[in-house]
């Protein structure tokens, strides 16, 4: 998540957002600290109601998308809340979204430097680049059966 999101996360967090990056590993949350971003439980996400009105964005993995049933439910709960940017990384849209607009996100000065710092925190490759890139869909609404 930091090396596809990382420097919008942090870019949002330095505008004001308030940013919290649901996690499946939590034991070790510098390279979120460092970009300004809460980590919360993934485990304990599940179990609470979705955001509310002030959830503004939701960034996804589309293979963990793809895997996972409750985070299939936590994403349509989050697009159901209101009017949630919707934004999701990876090769290909999974099948249950309308749209899928590339986005490019050009990071700030600011946000390279941190990136590359919580790149660094994971012991990934802390190497600079100027923008992300996701696709933002909308979820198909189901038909009712």
């Amino acid at each position: 998540m930091v090396r596809v999101a990382g420097g919008w996360l942090c870019d949002q967090v330095l505008s004001g957002w308030d940013a919290t990056a649901v996690t499946m590993d939590h034991d070790d949350q510098r390279s979120l600290r460092i970009l300004g971003v809460r980590g919360f439980d993934f485990e304990r996400a599940i179990t609470r109601p979705v955001g509310g009105g002030c959830l503004q964005a939701i960034v996804v993995d589309s293979e963990i998308y793809r895997a996972d049933e409750r985070v299939r439910r936590m994403v349509r709960g989050a697009a159901e809340v209101g009017r949630t940017d919707i934004r999701i990384w990876g090769d290909d849209l999974p099948d249950d979204f309308d749209g899928a607009g590339l986005v490019t996100h050009r990071l700030s000065a600011a946000a390279r430097a941190f990136k590359a710092q919580a790149l660094a925190a994971a012991s990934a490759d802390p190497r600079s680049v100027d923008t992300e890139e996701f696709r933002r869909a909308a979820l198909r609404r189901l038909a009712a059966v």
